[in-house]
Formats: structure tokens, C-alpha cells, sequence
């Protein structure tokens, strides 16, 4: 029923994108499709997470060292936004560190950005960074550095990604540079 000379739309079509891992989309990359299990996902629709085309940072501090934040030990799929809030809603936060670059990041028309969990980070690496699982290479073009992820291993030390070798750690305490990487969900 399409009408090439149509100028409204009387609902009667419906057109639901074809998307893919390494997709340019809303902003960024999409680095992951939810599925079933995951935190977010729902059945018959097309959800995901998108990394910024490009790091927020080279050389920042997660911040709060000393200080347990309450919340922010997500390191699921889905739980990212809800620690970089934590995180940025805590009163140890200094301006300037790693969830705080990403929850005041507005970049390409979307100002919904965050610091990844564990997980996401682990997947954004896997997928479209060095970890080349699907054959695209390194188009997310990470440095072989380590990025901050929001999860907190401890009141000293949260857990990072090593984009290098894959490896994830979680003794880098928390006063530590290391490079910022915001993601969106869609």
C-alpha cells in the first residue's frame, strides 16, 4: 500500500530498520543487540547499545577514591546508566572524572550518554574494538590503552578494559588515568 505521492502518515505502514553490530546509528557505533536475558531486552523489538564514534578522554580518574558508591557495582549488560547516575549523583564526585565527562556528554544530537559496566565495555572490545570476534576490526579505533568501565570493585578500585590484550581488571584504583569511552542504549 505504498503511495510514492503521499505526504502524511495514516499509520498504515510500518518500517523497522535492519540493523547490525558496526552499524553507524544514533550517534555512535552499535557495538551490542540485546538478547534474550538481558537486561532491556523485549521480544519483538531491536534494542542495543552504541559507543561514541570517538574517546571523551585520554588520561581521566574514575574518582571517589575512598568511597564506596552505593549502586554502582552493576557490571551487567544493562546496568551501565544506572551506575554512571550513581556515580555522578554521590557526593565524592569531582567534576571532570570518568562518569561525569559521560553524563554531561552531549555529541551528535544525543545527550543521553554513560560510562560502560564491565560487561559493556567487554562487549564493545569483543565486537567492534581488537577483540574482532565478527570480522570487523577495529572500527570502534580504540587505543591499545585501558578504558574506565562504571562498575566499582571496592572503595579504592573500580574495574577497567584492557582494549590491548582483552584482559579486564579490577585493582586499578581509583585515583588511576585511564581512557573514557561513552555509550548510549537505543
Amino acid at each position: 500500500n505504498y503511495n510514492s505521492s503521499s505526504n502524511i502518515d495514516d499509520g498504515s505502514c510500518a518500517y523497522t530498520p535492519q540493523l547490525n553490530i558496526g552499524d553507524t546509528y544514533q550517534g555512535g557505533i552499535i557495538f551490542n543487540i540485546l538478547e534474550q536475558g538481558d537486561l532491556g531486552y523485549v521480544e519483538g523489538e531491536i534494542h542495543g547499545l552504541i559507543a561514541a564514534p570517538s574517546d571523551q578522554s585520554s588520561a581521566t580518574k574514575w574518582g571517589c577514591y575512598g568511597t564506596n558508591i552505593s549502586g554502582a557495582d552493576g557490571i551487567y549488560i544493562g546496568t551501565g546508566n544506572q551506575n554512571t547516575i550513581d556515580i555522578y549523583n554521590s557526593p565524592c564526585l569531582a567534576g571532570n572524572d570518568a562518569a561525569d565527562i559521560c553524563y554531561n556528554l552531549s555529541l551528535n544530537g544525543y545527550d543521553d550518554w554513560f560510562l560502560p559496566s564491565k560487561d559493556e565495555l567487554y562487549k564493545m572490545w569483543l565486537n567492534i574494538g581488537q577483540g574482532n570476534a565478527l570480522g570487523l576490526g577495529n572500527i570502534g579505533g580504540f587505543a591499545n590503552d585501558e578504558y574506565w568501565s562504571s562498575s566499582e570493585y571496592n572503595n579504592i578500585s573500580a574495574w577497567d578494559q584492557n582494549f590491548d590484550n582483552g584482559s579486564t581488571y579490577n585493582l586499578h584504583d581509583k585515583n588511576f588515568t585511564n581512557i573514557v569511552r561513552a555509550i548510549r542504549a537505543f
